[in-house]
């Protein structure tokens, strides 16, 4: 019985069983959101929609996620059991719901009934799971790894961007299953994405000896915490991740069509698998060695800096628009997406960490909530400023590949890359002109 009792407390004070498989469960179930481009063009054609109308779901999707985040960063900070259920709740009946609305629309076609269904589902239900979710474990995984809490964060975020390497080909199957497996997938992933949150659920605790105040004690508001440095300290804290997001998203959205004017058509699936390995491993990389660094705002300079060198690269030699057959112009390409990749996701994993070693931890979850309206907004921006780029700028061709006809445009693209670097440099100088050097690591702060 001693035995028994001293293996149960051995789990219950373990902080992989409390903290890392909790945030991994419920980060690799959320991350999932990222897989949108394996099915949109399925759910489109199966609703009988443009697949510019389906898109904007997705945009929906991490919009909710970053305004949720905000205004429910005072709900996690205060139970992170209550967040945690609701995350599991509002993601999983959220993504049934958008495989219910899909087969409606597959019997009714062009129904807006459908179409607004799937908007409120993925868009607005799911991405309250999404916020709540993504939100939940960070502050316990930073209070169980006290001495290395940019590899905790890390670790958990990572396995948000590594999802879409695990989910896609799982989809991928299901969507080849059946006829209708674009709808039959959603109500699927449903049932297994409630069971491993669920789970996750269960097992998330803080650590036993971190106090939260009473109901009744007396706490720094939000504003009041922000205070305590310059205010352009934050401002430039949250432009410079909005702007990483936006540039991160704005590449990546037009990854598979840069892919496909290199004439690395045959290779796009391998390329998506590396690039989703980059984000993952960009998250956990770059975020375990600010953990030695002085400042951990000097991870943003390296991720800026190494993305300004790329992209300047790849602009002056034209990479994408005359990459096709020359091997050097290629890797060129082939690189600064892969950084790209890895400096977007070690961008969100590097987040929370500064935020308390300038804040201190009393709030985290709530600043952290607030920040990640930047995310919302560059959810929408991103996206949307490289589709603009490229409708309206460069000349679109259209090339036979496998047999069918593609329309590409590859000045368009190529375009993209001097307003995302002009965006990076901006980035670069707020980083190094508002976002002062912080005194301390954040465990002394309240």
């Amino acid at each position: 019985m001693a035995e028994s009792t001293t293996k149960q407390g051995g789990w219950r004070t373990n902080k992989w069983c409390r903290a890392a498989i909790p945030a991994l469960l419920l980060h690799c179930s959320i991350g999932t959101v990222y897989c949108w481009s394996v099915f949109s063009q399925e759910i489109a054609d199966y609703i009988q929609y443009e697949k510019s109308a389906v898109e904007w779901a997705f945009s929906f999707a991490i919009f909710f996620l970053g305004m949720s985040a905000a205004f429910l960063g005072n709900v996690v900070e205060k139970d992170i059991h209550k967040s945690s259920l609701i995350a599991t709740i509002c993601f999983s009946v959220g993504m049934a719901l958008t495989g219910v609305f899909i087969r409606y629309g597959g019997t009714h076609p062009h129904s807006p009934v459908a179409l607004i269904g799937i908007y409120v589902s993925y868009g607005f239900i799911m991405g309250v799971g999404l916020g709540t979710g993504y939100l939940s474990p960070v502050k316990t995984l930073m209070l169980w790894f006290k001495d290395n809490k940019g590899l905790a964060t890390g670790l958990a975020v990572a396995g948000f961007g590594l999802a879409k390497a695990i989910a896609s080909p799982i989809m991928t199957r299901i969507l080849a299953s059946s006829e209708n497996g674009v709808w039959k997938m959603f109500i699927i992933l449903a049932c297994v994405y409630a069971v491993m949150m669920f789970c996750g659920h269960l097992i998330l605790a803080k650590p036993a000896d971190w106090h939260e105040p009473a109901a009744g004690e007396k706490k720094p508001g939000i504003m009041e915490t922000l205070k305590t440095k310059p205010i352009t300290n934050y401002i430039g804290i949250w432009l410079m991740f909005y702007i990483n997001i936006t540039c991160g998203l704005a590449i990546i959205s037009q990854e598979k069509a840069i892919v496909k004017c290199l004439g690395l058509v045959a290779y796009a699936g391998l390329i998506s698998s590396i690039s989703s390995i980059f984000n993952a491993g960009g998250r956990l990389g770059f975020s375990a060695w600010a953990d030695f660094q002085k400042d951990r705002n000097t991870i943003y300079k390296i991720i800026f800096s190494l993305s300004i060198i790329f992209t300047a690269l790849v602009a002056f030699t034209s990479g994408i628009k005359n990459g096709e057959g020359k091997v050097v112009l290629i890797a060129l390409v082939l690189i600064l997406i892969f950084v790209v990749n890895a400096g977007y996701g070690g961008g969100f994993s590097n987040v929370p960490t500064l935020l308390s070693d300038h804040y201190g931890m009393g709030s985290i979850s709530a600043i952290h909530g607030i920040t990640l309206s930047a995310w919302a907004f560059a959810g929408l921006s991103g996206n949307q400023l490289a589709t603009f780029i490229v409708n309206h700028t460069g000349e679109f061709i259209t090339k036979n590949i496998n047999g069918a006809d593609v329309k590409l445009n590859p000045a368009g693209y190529q375009n993209v890359l001097y307003v995302t670097g002009a965006l990076y440099i901006l980035a670069l100088v707020l980083c190094i002109v508002l976002v002062k050097p912080s005194n301390t690591k954040g465990e002394k702060k309240a």
